[in-house]
């Protein structure tokens, strides 16, 4: 292993506090990132687009992409396991590289945080990443069981690795999404570790999730599973995002995050572009801060160092706005 508990234990706690009691910024894109530097199909072991390879095979590029988001003052970067999942590796026929493309994500990350704590003497963290995947438990895509295991093997490697909160996001079927925090938590129990445990859920323009799901569902179905923290990433801009976030600021007893993309994509000749520009996606922020309540802010595709940037000295270290969520009963409770 690359760290040891006591020191992930004070890294993790520290990370509680200042969810608790202030914003914290996380980082934006990463595979555009990645891909600006042209990866050989070598870099890729000849599985092209599979970017978790390159955490093993070409760890300064993922390394750069860390540098240049803590080099603007983020408080904490994601690693590059987005895809470091079952079904995202089963289309590379590598699912048993699983744990340890995970491991080196995360150990890649966390030697950068390390260094750039020492270096400013602020704390930096690391969020393990875990995506979706590419299959539907929920429409028979694939088993439960399957995917469930799978992110537990993804979350170990991660943990091993010295990440300091696991972050399932992008997440798109309510079924997937609990199999990745039960696989959370048990590579958790596994290893004797505790760390913050953050789910993410993507809304689209339709305002839902892809299978039907709206934000109440998501949240009915998800707190009660004891993540630490609940917000929306990916799909959407922050405009399409906000009455979402309305919604949870309102019934969510648990800390909320958003990490919206740079508005939705307009299609040109070079491929689909983002519109929002840095100065929107801080004052986005700023107001969601104020108005919901928001512990944990960043960016998804489209967003830039620059956009972080913006972000980052607007509202890191700001206090969130208050809240008086008045969770709605089950029918348990009743």
């Amino acid at each position: 292993m690359t760290f040891t508990t006591n020191a992930q234990a004070e890294r993790a706690n520290a990370l509680r506090e200042a969810l608790a009691t202030r914003v914290v910024v996380a980082d934006g894109a990463m595979g555009t990132m990645l891909q600006a530097q042209d990866p050989t199909l070598e870099d890729f072991q000849q599985l092209e687009g599979c970017n978790e390879v390159l955490n093993v095979t070409r760890p300064d590029i993922v390394r750069s992409v860390h540098e240049a988001y803590f080099a603007v003052g983020v408080d904490c970067v994601e690693t590059n396991t987005f895809g470091a999942n079952y079904a995202a590796l089963a289309e590379y026929e590598i699912t048993d590289r699983n744990f340890e493309l995970s491991e080196a994500g995360a150990r890649v990350a966390r030697e950068v945080a390390d260094r750039f704590t020492a270096e400013t003497g602020r704390q930096r963290w690391v969020l393990g990443s875990m995506g979706p995947g590419t299959k539907l438990p929920t429409l028979g895509h694939i088993g439960y069981t399957t995917v469930r295991d799978a992110f537990q093997i993804n979350a170990e490697g991660l943990l091993t690795g010295g990440a300091d909160a696991l972050l399932v996001e992008t997440t798109q079927d309510l079924l997937q999404t609990k199999s990745a925090i039960v696989g959370a938590r048990r590579a958790m129990d596994a290893l004797g570790v505790s760390v913050p445990l953050i789910c993410s859920v993507t809304v689209e323009t339709t305002g839902t999730m892809l299978l039907g799901s709206e934000i109440g569902a998501a949240l009915t179905s998800l707190e009660p599973l004891g993540i630490d923290m609940i917000g929306l990433n990916c799909a959407t801009g922050p405009a399409e995002m906000s009455e979402h976030l309305r919604y949870l600021a309102r019934h969510a007893g648990i800390p909320l995050s958003c990490m919206p993309n740079a508005g939705l994509p307009v299609l040109t000749k070079d491929g689909a572009h983002y519109p929002l520009s840095a100065t929107e996606l801080a004052d986005a922020h700023e107001g969601f801060v104020a108005d919901y309540g928001l512990s944990l802010v960043g960016g998804c595709c489209g967003t830039t160092p620059e956009h972080l940037a913006r972000v980052v000295e607007r509202v890191r270290g700001a206090a969130p706005g208050a809240r008086d969520p008045r969770p709605e009963p089950g029918a348990s409770s009743l």
